[in-house]
């Protein structure tokens, strides 16, 4: 009986949060271990599946980095990065293409199907939901001491999104699940980073929350404990300190983009923990970092 109270007592404790986040959407951003490790897709799944049927409104988008280079691999295609990004020329889109609009966006589809959902898989050519352009990359030529564009190929950043069809997806009650390729004005095809997709995503939905799924606990002070709360204008501090360095930087500056066009809070957390998302959203403490306005002016 005592089992059966603690487990009243849980739901209890995730109530006030089911009530505040009633009817919102909530913008995931699904990648690394969580999307390899057969109990972690499960566990991802039913969160998701979970938060639907309770009134939320989750959104997915995914990446598939090592899922591409596997299938790169397998072809004895070489890949290739610049500054952490995936050198993309033609043949390689095409692998990209198939890989995170076929593959990886259908499994995940198919899991939450299969575990009661009702999932739709998506890439940003669908219904024009992602309009991309070339992204520029520059870097200090270390001869000439001056800076260059870099060509990565069919690398983009978002331009603009749609979110229609989002939107009719959301009131037929179905999930959305969305492969980060964008489309040129000409028709051509992009590779985007997912944190990004997210990111804009959310702003354009004015998502109540944007979860950025990784491979660590969060952001990390410099004796390696957890930083449960930033708020965005301690951002350029912790960046100069070094408190926030290499790829976390990214991830909090696609925080801080999507607070800017309106999102409420975001958060970095692990994705390797079981159910992160619910123990992220329905619990008083959280288990990442939360980044957002938390001080008055």
């Amino acid at each position: 009986m005592e089992e059966l109270i603690n487990k009243a007592k849980v739901l209890l404790e995730a109530l006030p949060w089911i009530r505040q986040f009633y009817d919102k959407t909530i913008v995931f951003k699904y990648g690394g271990n969580a999307m390899v490790e057969e109990h972690l897709k499960e566990s991802f799944a039913q969160d998701i599946i979970l938060l639907k049927y309770i009134g939320l409104n989750p959104v997915v988008v995914h990446g598939g980095g090592p899922q591409i280079g596997q299938v790169m691999e397998k072809m004895g295609l070489e890949s290739r990065f610049v500054q952490g990004m995936r050198v993309t020329d033609s043949e390689t889109m095409n692998v990209v293409e198939m890989v995170l609009g076929g593959r990886v966006n259908k499994e995940i589809v198919g899991n939450i199907n299969r575990l009661g959902g009702r999932a739709v898989g998506l890439s940003g050519k669908d219904g024009g939901l992602i309009t991309a352009k070339k992204l520029e990359m520059k870097a200090v030529n270390p001869d000439t001491l001056t800076p260059e564009i870099i060509d990565i190929g069919m690398v983009g950043e978002v331009d603009m999104i749609n979110p229609a069809i989002i939107g009719s997806l959301e009131e037929s009650n179905f999930i959305p699940v969305i492969a980060p390729i964008g489309v040129g004005e000409n028709g051509e095809t992009y590779n985007i980073n997912a944190d990004l997709v997210a990111g804009r995503i959310a702003g354009a939905l004015q998502a109540e929350k944007l979860i950025l799924m990784t491979d660590i606990e969060g952001v990390k002070d410099k004796e390696g404990n957890l930083i449960s709360t930033i708020d965005v204008r301690q951002v350029p501090e912790l960046i100069d300190n070094e408190t926030i360095t290499g790829g976390m930087i990214p991830k909090i500056n696609c925080c801080l983009d999507a607070i800017a066009e309106g999102v409420q809070k975001t958060h970095i957390i692990d994705g390797r923990m079981e159910h992160a998302c619910l123990l992220e959203i329905f619990t008083d403490k959280g288990i990442g970092t939360a980044v957002a306005r938390f001080k008055n002016d």
